[in-house]
């Protein structure tokens, strides 16, 4: 009974002086509950902008050499870390978990196994023929987004003019044949 009533005014007095001293210690141990998943942002942080391709097969921009799976689809970054899929306007973060079913359908479209088998076949393309390399690609932050999407366009356009002069060679070597062949008969 001493014992009791020693540690009941033990008590009282730290209580009192606590309450005197403004501190507050709680501690609560939950345990999650069942069906709810509580994601951390991932810590992806880049040196430096990563390089980004266009695999034929996705439709979109996947990051490569880089060692996360992020991607850019229609102004959003997105990265998938700790089987979950993140968004962010920007490459670096902030992050902010995304349900799978608000993914873009691009992306929800393809497994996360496919994405990485796709995006490293074209990444094996773009290193071994950088110079010539005809796919897509862009590295962010260089802030030269509407240069890039203008030489884009040029290139376009000079790809188109090339195919308009081969086509046009071609028919003219036909017509140079035709002629031949009328003069022999």
């Amino acid at each position: 009974m001493k014992k009791t009533v020693l540690m009941c005014a033990l008590s009282a007095i730290t209580a009192v002086s606590t309450a005197q001293a403004g501190v507050n210690v709680n501690v609560n141990i939950g345990v999650p509950v069942p069906g709810v998943r509580v994601s951390v942002p991932p810590p992806a942080l880049f040196a430096a902008p990563p390089l980004f391709i266009v695999s034929p097969r996705l439709g979109f921009y996947v990051g490569v050499d880089t060692p996360y799976d992020i991607i850019y689809n229609a102004d959003f970054y997105y990265l998938y870390y700790g089987n979950s899929w993140h968004r962010s306007r920007y490459y670096n973060g902030p992050w902010v978990e995304v349900p799978y079913r608000r993914l873009p359908p691009d992306i929800r479209n393809h497994r996360i196994e496919q994405i990485r088998s796709y995006r490293d076949r074209e990444y094996r393309v773009y290193r071994n023929d950088r110079d010539r390399y005809r796919g897509r690609y862009f590295r962010p932050g260089h802030e030269r987004r509407e240069e890039w999407k203008g030489e884009r366009r040029r290139d376009k356009e000079e790809w188109k003019d090339g195919r308009r002069r081969d086509k046009e060679e071609r028919k003219e070597e036909r017509r140079d044949d035709k002629r031949r062949d009328r003069g022999r008969d």
